[in-house]
C-alpha cells in the first residue's frame, strides 16, 4: 500500500459527513431487497443500496453520490451496480490492510519510546 493510498483513505474519512456515511454502511441494520438471482453475483447479503443511504441522511442522490464516489476512490467502500440499483459495502480487504498498517505504526512508535 502506497503512502498516497493511505493519505487518500484518511482524507476521505476526514469529512464528518463521509465518516457518518461509512459508519452507516458498516453498521447498517437495513438492507435493500435482494433477489436470489442477484446473490449469485457475489453480492454480500448486507450490501446497502444508495437510495436507502440517501433516505437515512435526508440527502439528495447527487450529494450522496458525490460522497460515495470519494469513498470508493479511497477504497473505503465498494460499489456494485445490479439492474437499476447500486449496492454499497465496505471494502473489507482494504480496511484490513489499513488496520495492519496502523498497528505496525503504533507498535513501532511504542517500541521507539522504550
Amino acid at each position: 500500500m502506497t503512502l498516497e493510498e493511505k493519505a487518500k483513505f484518511f482524507k476521505a474519512l476526514g469529512s464528518e459527513t463521509r465518516l457518518k456515511i461509512f459508519q452507516n454502511i458498516l453498521h447498517s441494520p437495513y438492507v435493500c431487497d435482494v433477489n436470489t438471482e442477484v446473490r449469485s453475483l457475489d453480492l454480500i447479503k448486507q450490501a446497502t443500496c444508495v437510495g436507502t443511504i440517501a433516505k437515512e441522511f435526508d440527502f439528495s442522490l447527487p450529494t450522496i453520490s458525490r460522497h460515495l464516489k470519494e469513498l470508493k476512490e479511497a477504497r473505503v467502500i465498494k460499489m456494485n451496480k445490479v439492474s437499476n440499483k447500486i449496492y454499497v459495502e465496505p471494502d473489507y480487504a482494504f480496511l484490513e490492510e489499513i488496520s495492519e498498517c496502523l498497528n505496525q505504526i503504533i507498535q513501532e512508535g511504542l517500541h521507539a519510546r522504550k
